[in-house]
Order: structure tokens, then sequence, then C-alpha cells
């Protein structure tokens, strides 16, 4: 074993070194090839060189592109939040006006109908409630005013009946008290001096003057007892009665102010409460209309006669062709679904480079090759440019600037259908006889077209004056003759040359 293990080190020695060997003969040879081609420019030069040619020219800009339909109703989902396709219609079907197109799952807003019918009822019954407690506020606000309306009037009537009537009354009274006693008072008086008269001649007694004196002292007490009264009538039980009813009138009037205050105030609130759950009631039965709205959208009937065309056909979504469009599926609100075509008339949608983009203008005319009918070439003319670069390209690359285009192809092309891949060339010139070179051969240099013209002495620079290109060859219109020889991949300048870039106009 060891003798075996001493071989095959022994071989592995000297395999390693045929290795070294060869590895240090192939370094020298591709040195020795580079010193070649370095010694040797010129012939190097010449084998990658293009004759200038002289003949007809297109400038074209070709891209490739779907093929959709140019007039078409799109059909939405129109269903809050994500729901589930339940059965969709076969693409390529041709639909009328009316029929199915999608059914989308309506279970859950079915729930939602049964809470919101619900709710629907009982904000109808605190609405009728509210009705009713506003008539009884009203009826009961009217009661109340006119109670304190009648008490007021009351008040003012005991004030007048007061001061007009029963005081006037009471003073009359108090007065003829005191006329009929001052009357009481002579009579007593002159009784007493003729009973004096007649003691004195002895025809009374004692007895009887005394109590004619009697009499007479009392009939003088009674008159001062009704002046007394007068007096208390005028100054005292007058002024406390009169002052009395005016305060009871002014409460009556304060009260019947609190009362229409306090009735306006309830028949106000009865009214914003009624107000309110009117609001009320009409935002449930507006959100129940709006789930019914929506179990109605779950059944999507076509708007237009045509002929179905899943949303997803020939589309892209990040960078991924979307997945078809298929029962199960669930899909958001707003997303599309089916294109309806509404007429023959076909377009060509294709995305241009912004660097082209300013050779291309609507009104162009155009080639379409369509992939599944290479026999058939269509055409058309350039109708649309967009404004901005296309979102979605620029979500997969921000440097990558493209703008969607429309083709609309000419005639009716009854075979096309949307969503075939397809090429278009736009036509920007036709030259009949004019030079041209490879667009790779053209540099520019301090910012003017130059090209790498092979003579006997080597490639030498020289500036043209340079049309469009159409991405392969370029229009020159001065500078070359026919026939010369332009370097197709022109030399790296040494550093600290002016400046260089590749490419035509």
């Amino acid at each position: 074993m060891q003798t075996n293990s001493k071989k095959n080190a022994w071989i592995d020695l000297i395999t390693m070194r045929y290795a070294i060997a060869a590895g240090a003969i192939l370094a020298v040879l591709l040195m020795a090839g580079i010193l070649h081609v370095a010694g040797s420019r010129d012939d190097a030069q010449v084998g990658a060189t293009f004759p200038v040619r002289r003949g007809p020219l297109v400038i074209n800009v070709t891209e490739s592109g779907t093929i959709q339909s140019r007039e078409r109703v799109l059909v939405k989902s129109e269903v809050e939040g994500r729901t589930t396709i339940l059965w969709l219609v076969p693409e390529g079907t041709h639909v009328r006006q009316g029929d199915i197109l999608v059914e989308l799952d309506a279970s859950a807003l079915e729930d939602s109908k049964l809470d919101q019918q619900i709710r629907v009822h009982n904000a109808d019954a605190a609405y009728i409630r509210s009705r009713e407690t506003l008539e009884i506020t009203r009826n009961q606000a009217e009661a109340d005013v006119a109670r304190a309306e009648l008490e007021y009037r009351f008040a003012q009537l005991n004030l007048t009946k007061y001061l007009e009537g029963e005081y006037p009354q009471e003073l009359q009274r108090a007065e003829a008290d005191i006329t009929l006693a001052n009357e009481e008072l002579q009579r007593a008086i002159d009784k007493r001096n003729w009973s004096e008269r007649l003691a004195d001649e002895g025809y009374i007694t004692r007895m009887e003057l005394q109590a004619d004196e009697l009499a007479a002292k009392r009939a003088q007490i009674d008159m001062e007892l009704a002046q007394g009264k007068l007096e208390l009538l005028q100054e005292y039980t007058h002024r406390q009665k009169q002052e009395e009813l005016e305060s009871d009138v002014e409460q009556k009037r304060m009260a019947l102010e609190r009362v229409r205050r306090r009735a306006t105030a309830d028949v106000l609130q009865a009214e914003a409460d009624l107000r309110a759950r009117e609001s009320e009631l009409e935002r449930q039965q507006s959100r129940l209309n709006k789930i019914l709205g929506q179990i109605e959208k779950c059944t999507i009937r076509a708007p237009a006669d045509g002929m179905v065309v899943y949303a997803t056909t020939g589309q892209t979504r990040r960078g991924a062709t979307q997945e078809p469009l298929q029962e199960g599926q669930e899909v958001r609100e707003r997303q599309d679904l089916i294109y309806l075509p509404t007429a023959a008339a076909m377009m060509a949608e294709i995305s241009i480079h912004e660097s082209t983009l300013r050779k291309v203008n609507t009104g162009l005319n155009a080639r379409v090759r369509v992939d599944a009918l290479p026999d058939r070439e269509f055409r058309g003319r350039v109708a649309r440019i967009a404004v901005l670069p296309d979102a979605q390209h620029g979500w997969l690359n921000p440097d990558l600037k493209v703008f969607r285009t429309e083709i609309h192809l000419d005639g009716i092309a009854e075979e096309l259908r949307p969503g075939m891949s397809c090429r278009a060339d736009i036509i920007i010139d036709t030259y009949d006889d004019v030079f041209y070179v490879p667009v790779q051969s053209v540099v520019r240099v301090n910012g003017r077209p130059t090209v790498y013209v092979q003579t006997r002495s080597g490639p030498k620079p020289r500036v043209i004056e340079l049309g469009l290109d159409n991405n392969r060859m370029a229009h020159v219109i001065s500078g070359l003759e026919e026939g010369e020889r332009v370097l197709l991949n022109p030399p790296l300048e040494p550093a600290g040359s002016p400046e260089r870039s590749r490419g035509g106009q």
C-alpha cells in the first residue's frame, strides 16, 4: 500500500508539472497573439469594415405588441372589497345586451342585508315614536300656554275689578257709615240736650237723663270708629290689596313667559329628535339600499352586444403573465374583468422607447404582422401616443421609459382576435437613393457625428452630416462617398481624448 501511495504521488506531481508547462506555453502564445494584433492593427481594422452604400432606405421603428379591439366596452367589478367568482361566461362567447357575464359570491352581503333590515325596522319605529311625541309635545305646549294666558288675564281682571269696583264700593260704604254715624251723633246730642232741659224742670228723672247721655257718647264713639275705618281703608287696606293684585298680575305674566319659552323649547327638542330619527332612518335605509345594490351588482350583465374577452388576456402584471380569469378566483373592486368589443375594427397596442419617441408622430403609416397569421400584413396608422410613460414598465424598471401607442388598422379584419401577438413597423420616412452606413459605425466626437474611414495609411476620423436612422442603418446626408469603407467598431480613444459616444441622431 505504501508503494502504491508513492506511485500515485509521483503521478500527481508529474501531471501538475505538465499542467504548469502547458499553462506557461498558452500564456506565451496568448501574449504573442496580442502583440501580433497590436502590430497588425490595419489588418484587423480592414476585417471589421462596411462599405458605404447607396440606394433605397426605409426609416422605421419596429416594436412588438398585442392586437386589441378599437371600440370596446369595459366591464368592471363594482362590488366593494374582494369577492369570489362563482360563475364565469366562457371567453369568446358572443353575448347580447342583458346576458349574464359573471356571478360573484353574495353570501356575506345577504347576511349583511338581514342585519341591516333589522336596523331599518328599529330606526323606523323610533322615527314613528318621535313623530307622535312631537305631536303630543305640541298639543301639551298649546294647552300649557292657554292655561297660563287665562291665569294672566284673570289676574288682570281681578286688579281691574278691585280698583274700579270693590274699592270704590268699600270707600263709599265707609263714607256712608260716617254720614250715618254723624247723623246719629247729632240726634243723640239733641236728645241729650233736650233731656237736660226737661230734667232741670223736673219732667224726667235723673236716670232717663243718664240714658240719653250714654246714647250720645255711644253715637260719638260710632262716629269715631266710622272715621277710623275710612282712614284704615284708604291708608292701609286699599294699598295692600292693590299691591297684592298687581304682584299677582306680574307673577302670572312671568309664568306665562316661562310657559311659552318652555313650550317652545320642548317643541324644538321634539322636532330636533324627530329630524335626528328621520336622518337615522334615511341613513339605515341608504345602507340597506346600498347592500341591495351590491347584491344586484354581484350578477354582472352585458351592457352591450359583443364577444367576451377576458381583461387578463394578453396582459402582464409585475413582470409576469396575469393569472387567467377563472371561477373561484378572487376579484377586487374596480378590477377589469371583461372587454366586449362593439365593432370589428382592431388596433395594435405597442410600447415605444423614449429614445425613438421623437421620430414617431400621429398619422404615420404602419405595417403590422400578426404571429398567428404569418402570411398576412395589415396596414394602419398611428392614432394615439400616450402623454406619460407606461407606469407598469416604470414599476418593473424605473430607468425604462416607454410610451403606449395605438395603431388603428385599416378596414375590418374579422380573423383578428384581441390578445394576439403582433409586430408593428412604423414608417417614419422613405428614401429612394441615399447613402447609408450601420449605426454602430457612427460615434460622436465633441458632439459631432463621426465615422472612421479606412485609408491606405489606416483608419481616419471624418465628420459627417447625419440624418435619421432605423436602429440598423443611418442616413448619411454628406461627408461620405459610395464604396468607402468605415469601421464597424471604431477604435477606443486614449484617456483624455475629446468626448466620444456611439450612435446616430
